[in-house]
């Protein structure tokens, strides 16, 4: 029966305690009980009486059922909407879990909803320091750091390209990973489903002496896989020595030994010496050059980026990808092109208007406001798809270099008159003044007070 259901209503009696500024002395005080009963109805070791029920809403003027029918909901539903959080997404939380969680411990509840609390303030306030200082790299930023290591070799690692190019040569090419894997490490390589897989691309059964494969990759991304997976295999002591050269965090380290090993899977796919030769037979062309490799578009971008072998180099490119929102998820110079290092980049670049046209080569001469002029092509790339209704990511990919060399390239038609986009690094470092697109006034600039112009500009300015 209804009236024979125990009521406890602990955090619902600690708030209206807590509203009304009293401490549980006074609030038994009150009601003629021990302090350490309403610790125990707070606490909901005690569930409340009707008599109790009826003491309190005429003390405190309340009506009834604002203790008997919270039972915690509010909080629940507080906490609820704090574990929708992607960063809680693999971790399993029940419904009742978490209403047991508000009504029995409610002191670790409130603990947990502050520290979220604390936790989404500062992560604004990161947020807010790098849009305010954009010249400035957060030294705690483990992929800032990955980035310095990885800038200040320009993307080029030799040892890894000939300890690559040795075991390419071992293996056969592409064509006989799988053969070697078997032949000189006992691996054999299966295709299971995703579900399967739960959520791995790549697993390594040392059980079973299996490499076990996500079968809704394409065969660029199973190919590179494998590599990825030999690399580690044979050249980790090669990563291991270009990491002693640098100081990372342990976040930092962890990015950095996958770049590495990734550098390694990428030449062991396209070897420098081959590559390289092709890409100039080419005219770099990222299409012909990714089906003689059998290479994606993406990695064959990335690959021409690291032909700098002292030597042996080839034309020096930058490279960028972003997504329609324009964060940046990967970049690498190797062409003196001044990426910011925070904010946006300049909406005239056409990285960012390529998603009008997916996976079509959009190409573009670019002058900054220094006078440095360079060309880029951009491309939409896709990640994960592989079957109907599974979830894709659309980015953008541009691959660029100094505009003396753009001749070299086939996208660039040396008879077409040079018309160059003006283009800037990012709103905040800019200083063309007339610019339709700017979306904040450059540093140091003093906005000027509405005297009447009519110009397409968001911003006046005063050079005082």
């Amino acid at each position: 029966m209804a009236a024979d259901r125990r009521l406890y209503v602990g955090p619902s009696l600690r708030r209206l305690r807590r509203d009304r500024g009293l401490t549980q002395a006074d609030m038994a005080a009150d009601l003629e009980i021990s302090p350490s009963y309403v610790a125990l109805l707070e606490r909901n070791h005690r569930p409340l009486s009707a008599e109790l029920l009826l003491r309190l809403a005429q003390t405190y003027k309340l009506d009834m059922s604002t203790l008997a029918g919270g039972g915690g909901a509010e909080e629940t539903a507080r906490l609820q909407g704090v574990l929708k959080d992607p960063m809680f997404a693999d971790i399993d939380l029940p419904s009742l879990e978490v209403a047991d969680l508000a009504a029995n411990f409610p002191g670790v509840m409130e603990a947990l909803l502050r520290l979220y609390t604390t936790y989404q303030e500062e992560q604004l306030a990161l947020a807010d320091r790098h849009s305010a200082e954009p010249g400035e790299d957060d030294a705690s930023d483990p992929v800032a750091e990955s980035r310095r290591f990885l800038a200040a070799r320009r993307n080029s690692f030799p040892t890894l390209d000939d300890a690559a190019e040795r075991l390419a040569q071992a293996m056969g090419g592409a064509d006989g990973l799988i053969a070697y894997l078997k032949s000189r490490h006992g691996l054999r390589v299966r295709r299971l489903p995703p579900t399967v897989m739960v959520g791995s691309v790549r697993r390594l059964d040392h059980h079973r002496r299996e490499i076990l494969l996500s079968d809704d990759q394409d065969h660029a991304s199973q190919s590179f896989q494998l590599a990825l997976q030999l690399a580690y295999l044979e050249l980790g002591g090669d990563v291991d020595a270009l990491m002693a050269e640098g100081s990372f965090s342990e976040s930092a380290e962890r990015l950095t030994r996958r770049a590495l090993a990734s550098y390694a899977a990428a030449a062991l796919l396209m070897p420098y010496t081959a590559f390289a030769r092709a890409a100039e037979q080419r005219r770099y062309d990222v299409e012909a050059l990714g089906r003689q490799f059998g290479a994606s578009f993406e990695q064959t971008a990335h690959r021409l980026t690291t032909l700098q072998k002292p030597g042996d180099e080839r034309l020096p490119f930058f490279f960028i990808r972003v997504d329609e929102a324009g964060n940046v998820s990967k970049r690498l110079d190797g062409a003196g092109f001044p990426f910011a290092r925070h904010g946006g980049g300049c909406p005239l670049w056409n990285v960012h208007q390529a998603f009008r046209t997916p996976r079509q080569i959009v190409t573009q001469w670019l002058e900054l406001p220094d006078g440095q002029r360079f060309f880029s092509i951009a491309r939409t790339v896709t990640a994960g798809g592989g079957g109907f209704g599974k979830a894709k990511v659309e980015r953008a990919i541009a691959l660029g270099c100094a505009a003396e060399h753009a001749h070299r390239l086939v996208y660039a038609d040396p008879q077409a008159p040079v018309e160059a986009t003006p283009i800037g690094v990012t709103c905040r470092l800019c200083h063309r003044t007339e610019c339709v697109a700017r979306s904040a006034p450059p540093i140091g600039r003093q906005i000027l007070p509405d005297d009447i112009r009519r110009t397409g500009a968001p911003f006046g300015f005063s050079d005082s």
